[in-house]
């Protein structure tokens, strides 16, 4: 389908238009990073738009020329050629356009909770769980963005049982929200006398940073415990009771958080994990029945599908959802290669909601 919606693109150009006039005016501090943000993210887009409304312009002239009995066979030669390429390029602005005219996920700018637990294989299910963490935390440092524990176990051997981090960062949902799902890894643990390839899993859940606009909870639906904080052994790490165990009564939804000596502070990050994993529960639900309607993997957000195996001795990560297989094991672990697998996600996605559209059309 290569047509575009020109009355639509008529009305951004004018909204663009009218956000740099109103720049151009007095406005408070708000409403100028407001709008300054909106004008930079419209950008690519305007620009995008008048570049293939050039091409077809000059393709239009071309047309003219080549449909004139008077035209020369040299000039026509040329003309034929141009217009070639110019097809070829009219047709990129125009994937290019509807691309970033796909509906934009409301949550893709916000910041994220991100939950690895380790899964089957005991301690070298730990150790990878570690492996993942690191590789998400070396990826958000390449992206600019922060990441901050907020609850970590660690497993006896390292690595960790659960560890729960907010990652901090623009558009850090939108680039990490396609790792949630069961992450298995093959390889030869160092306890192994024998060389045997043991597999081990772990399972990764990225959810959104959610604000309370975001989710209704009502103090009556939650029960709200307080107890001392426990230490490894079941040793009391301090003698106040500053551990929070809050259940959401409807959903059952059980958050506990004992890494801060403040109760408050335990109280403001369960409460905001808690958020976070009422939204994504309806979201997988609603996404789980949109997936079965358009038979999509992808974004599915399925904690119970094996998305990914890193093979070690092959070096080799395979991602299940695309048949995608990278020999470059090494460099995803370091967060380096990770982007390769999450831009292909990310164009497999856009491309079933394409076909999505198309099919509606």
């Amino acid at each position: 389908m290569n047509t575009l919606p020109e009355a639509k693109l008529d009305i951004l150009l004018a909204h663009h238009a009218a956000l740099e006039a109103e720049l151009m005016g007095q406005l408070g501090s708000d409403d100028y990073v407001r709008k300054t943000r909106e004008l930079a993210e419209l950008n690519p887009l305007v620009e995008a738009v008048k570049a293939y409304r050039a091409v077809r312009d000059e393709m239009g002239e071309l047309d003219e020329l080549l449909e004139d009995e008077a035209t020369e066979p040299e000039m026509r030669a040329m003309a034929e050629a141009e217009r070639n390429a110019l097809d070829a390029h009219r047709d990129e602005l125009i994937q290019q356009i509807r691309i970033a005219l796909l509906p934009k996920d409301a949550m893709d700018d916000r910041n994220v909770m991100l939950e690895i637990r380790a899964g089957t294989g005991g301690d070298e299910a730990s150790l990878f769980a570690g492996d993942l963490f690191r590789m998400y935390e070396r990826f958000a440092a390449l992206q600019g963005w922060s990441v901050e524990v907020i609850s970590a176990s660690e497993g006896t051997v390292g690595g960790y049982k659960e560890i729960i981090a907010e990652v901090k960062g623009r558009g850090a949902f939108a680039k990490l929200k396609y790792e949630s799902g069961v992450h298995r890894v093959q390889r030869v643990p160092d306890t192994e006398t024998q060389g045997r390839i043991h597999t081990s899993a772990a399972t990764v859940a990225v959810l959104p940073e959610v604000e309370e606009v975001d989710v209704d909870i009502k103090p009556d639906d939650l029960k709200i415990d307080t107890m001392r904080a426990q230490g490894a052994g079941g040793q009391h790490v301090n003698k106040t009771e500053s551990a929070i165990r809050i259940t959401h009564l409807p959903t059952g939804i059980v958050v506990m958080m004992q890494d801060s000596r403040s109760q408050h502070k335990n109280r403001a990050s369960a409460m905001n994990i808690l958020r976070s994993r009422i939204y994504d529960a309806e979201r997988q639900r609603v996404d789980a029945a949109r997936s079965a309607e358009r038979k999509e993997k992808v974004g599915s957000g399925d904690r119970s599908e094996r998305i990914r195996t890193y093979n070690f001795p092959q070096g080799r990560v395979t991602d299940h959802r695309i048949n995608l297989t990278l020999y470059k094991l090494p460099q995803v672990i370091a967060g380096e290669a990770l982007g390769e697998l999450i831009d292909a996600l990310t164009t497999e996605h856009q491309a079933a909601q394409l076909a999505a559209q198309s099919d509606a059309a």
